[in-house]
């Protein structure tokens, strides 16, 4: 099965449209996804939405807001002016997320869950509490399994 969540930023705002035969709603963008190391570059990355999710893309989200993407990857050949095809990678939207919406909720759940616990008891952080050292130490190496 082909899925996979992105974190990206929307580098290109979405661009709605509809297909000739049926006039289904296809919204079209561009983001872009950081590199895993400092040294690496960011990649750029075509989405696709389809439908009423597409309306609500286009509704929804702007150049510059920054998402959690679910789809499907895909690779597409495109032909080049200079005489040679290339291959790009495609993401076919079947949810997004806007991460300011995320962090939103996650404040509201943290701060209903607190309220709702009240005040911890001084006596079991402190029975409870363990140095740094000891918890390193605790953590199995699994560098170190024999096969």
């Amino acid at each position: 099965m082909n899925h996979c969540i992105l974190m990206a930023e929307v580098v290109q705002a979405p661009q709605l449209r509809y297909t000739s035969d049926n006039q289904t709603p296809v919204t079209e963008f561009v983001v872009q996804i950081p590199g895993l190391r400092s040294e690496d570059a960011s990649v750029q990355l075509k989405a696709v939405g389809w439908g009423n999710l597409a309306q609500e893309i286009q509704e929804r989200y702007q150049l510059g807001d920054r998402v959690v993407i679910e789809g499907r990857l895909t690779m597409k050949t495109v032909d080049r002016p200079e005489g040679f095809r290339e291959k790009r990678a495609e993401i076919t939207v079947q949810r997004l997320h806007s991460l300011s919406d995320l962090q939103t909720a996650a404040f509201a759940e943290a701060a209903v869950t607190a309220s709702a616990s009240g005040p911890p008891a001084p006596t079991a952080t402190a029975a409870t509490a363990q140095s740094p050292a000891a918890t390193a130490t605790a953590e199995p190496d699994y560098d170190d399994i024999p096969f």
